[in-house]
């Protein structure tokens, strides 16, 4: 930080520089608070100094007395499991297989086998590796396979010869850390119940360099069908593992990702558990399979998700993207009919275009349109409503009282015909012709409250990419927002179907019944909020929200009531935000689909410290 002011103070010398950056300070400070300042000088401060190798050597390291604690911890398991590690080898490299089982045997966590099924290597090294680590450590368990099984075959060996509770996959040529078995035995102890566990993980290079760290959010089933994230570290009941027969032949490649998706097909939601560590080290080299044979991985992906669709009867078939993979789901033959509310105050450019690009580029045709006429006086405003209201499928709805957003909807959806409805500003303009389509399709599917898209400003930058709890300067909610259209997101995300605490209302879709059941928009949230609110209270009833990036429209935000500047609008911004750290207290500071490691002020960069106390202690199991 205090270089950052250092740096700011070189420039402000100047008095040309001066003047700008006092007044760029004073916008700042007017829209954001003081806060707004402060999270521009962590960026610059993060951006000079902090790298992950830095982030690791402040949060990873376990001195002696860490590692000492943590082994009173495992002394003090009334029943620890046995953990079974299973490796599957095949002509490895060496050096690289050597590390693999020594980060197997440094392992704090003493009660654990190492079971390796060697699938015919060629190479007479790797065989006499093994018969030496098996001969010097009685946890370490080889056998070896006459001949090749492939990576599913091998791996099956494996677990016939585990006699744990839990396995855990690790591949020959990767590394764990080393308090990787001990996070997973206590989330274990900690909850009986838990049948699958994953980690973050990061990438290590042939010369054993870490990078590319992917901190992941808790269960996030949408998104598990559009990339494979609980990879690696992935640790399975074993009793669930031969319930379900193993792995399967002919998946090679995706092979755990096939054996993770028939897992969830008997698995609650609670019965999976992230720990939000990086737990595994995933060697980054061109020899790889993954590199070698990254068509075959990702057609077999393909098809494994093809597979669980069909298995679970869901309406629906999985394409390869570049980002990872898209679930398109099906249309039913008769098309629900949509009743879209735009509520409006005059501005006819911003209606006028929305509704002229709704009517002229949308392909789904079953929708009827409600817009809310808030005390509009101005002349041609008047004359379009007259307008557009000749129109069979639109219809204007005005209302003559203060403003608020949650009421003016909540009547206009009392009004409605259709058995969906979708909540739209009157600053927006479709894209993709296909964009009702696409959230209709995610609408109508078992257990999803709110749809939200994915909206860009007018300059083609993003403007609402999902909503993250305790993001941005009011530390309750925030978008991820700023990212072009070239950047496809941490680890792709930008450009993935996935599930988010909450989505805007400037562009969202639900089911009518699920809007009333859950009350609609609460009418204490007149301006600010009250989406992030909906959704929550969704999320309490069991629904999931969903943000897809195959529905886009521009948002020219803030075209009609104007950014909260004035002394009213900034009361009632206080009120609304009091209310909600009132109604959702300590919920607001820890987004359960966001990682603790990850940074509140600008999303998906490293947080120093976590943003949750004690997410990368030993103590966390107490």
């Amino acid at each position: 930080m205090i270089k950052a002011f250092r740096l700011i103070f070189q420039k402000a010398r100047n008095p040309a520089n001066f003047s700008k950056l006092f007044l760029r300070a004073l916008g700042i400070i007017r829209l954001e608070g003081l806060n707004g300042i402060r999270i521009r000088l962590a960026a610059t401060q993060e951006t000079a100094i902090l790298g992950y190798q830095q982030w690791i050597n402040l949060h990873e390291n376990l001195d002696l007395g860490s590692e000492a604690f943590i082994k009173l911890k495992i002394d003090c398991l009334n029943c620890p499991p046995l953990m079974s590690v299973l490796m599957p080898t095949c002509d490895s490299n060496i050096a690289w297989l050597k590390e693999a089982i020594h980060s197997v045997q440094k392992q704090l966590y003493p009660y654990w086998e190492l079971c390796i099924a060697d699938d015919a290597s060629s190479n007479p090294e790797v065989k006499s590796l093994l018969h030496e680590c098996s001969q010097k450590d009685s946890r370490i368990k080889v056998t070896y396979c006459q001949d090749q099984l492939g990576i599913s075959g091998a791996t099956n060996t494996a677990l016939g010869m585990a006699n744990g509770q839990w396995i855990v996959l690790l591949d020959h040529d990767d590394i764990i850390s080393k308090d990787a078995l001990y996070h997973i035995a206590m989330a274990a102890d900690a909850n009986q119940s838990l049948s699958l566990i994953y980690s973050d993980e990061d990438r290590i290079d042939p010369d054993g360099v870490r990078s590319g760290p992917y901190f992941k959010g808790g269960w996030n089933p949408d998104l598990f069908y559009s990339q494979n994230f609980i990879s690696h570290l992935g640790a399975y009941k074993k009793d669930l593992v031969d319930k379900i027969g193993g792995f399967r032949v002919g998946f090679e490649g995706s092979q755990d990702y096939d054996l993770a998706l028939r897992c969830i097909e008997i698995l609650e939601s609670n019965q999976i558990y992230h720990i939000p560590r990086v737990l595994y080290h995933w060697r980054s080299h061109e020899k790889s399979f993954s590199c070698q044979h990254s068509a075959i991985s990702k057609n077999a992906a393909v098809k494994a998700l093809n597979d669980h669709l069909s298995r679970r009867a869901i309406n629906a078939h999985a394409v390869a993207v570049n980002a990872g993979y898209r679930v398109i789901y099906e249309l039913p033959l008769d098309k629900p009919l949509v009743t879209l509310i735009i509520p409006t105050h005059n501005r006819i450019d911003l209606l006028q275009r929305a509704v002229s690009s709704i009517l002229e580029k949308t392909t789904y045709l079953n929708y009827e349109l409600i817009i809310i006429d808030h005390r509009s006086d101005e002349a041609d405003s008047l004359a379009y409503f007259n307008q557009i209201s000749s129109i069979e499928n639109i219809r204007v709805m005005r209302v003559d009282e203060p403003f608020n957003f949650s009421k003016f909807n909540n009547q206009a959806v009392n009004v409605s015909n259709g058995s969906i409805v979708g909540l739209l500003n009157n600053d927006i303009e479709v894209i993709s012709p296909d964009w009702l389509n696409e959230m209709v399709s995610l609408a109508i599917q078992d257990g999803v409250g709110a749809v939200g898209a994915r909206l860009w400003y007018p300059d083609d930058t993003l403007q609402h990419g999902g909503v993250i709890l305790g993001y941005g300067p009011s530390r309750i909610a925030g978008h991820i927002h700023g990212m072009s259209r070239e950047n496809q997101g941490y680890f792709g995300r930008a450009e993935l179907i996935q599930n988010f605490s909450a989505v805007t209302a400037a562009c969202l879709l639900v089911k009518k019944s699920v809007y009333l059941a859950v009350g609609g928009l609460d009418e204490n949230l007149p301006v600010d909020y009250n989406d992030v609110d909906f959704c929550l209270r969704l999320i309490k009833l069991g629904y999931r929200n969903i943000w897809t990036p195959y529905a886009e429209l521009y948002h020219y935000e803030h075209g009609t009531r104007g950014k909260p500047l004035n002394s009213q609008k900034s009361s009632q911004l206080i009120l609304d935000m009091n209310y909600m750290r009132h109604r959702w207290g300590d919920y607001l500071i820890k987004d359960p689909l966001y990682s603790t490691n990850l940074n509140l002020d600008v999303a998906f960069r490293l947080a120093s410290p976590p943003t949750t106390p004690g997410a990368n202690k030993c103590t966390e199991y107490e």
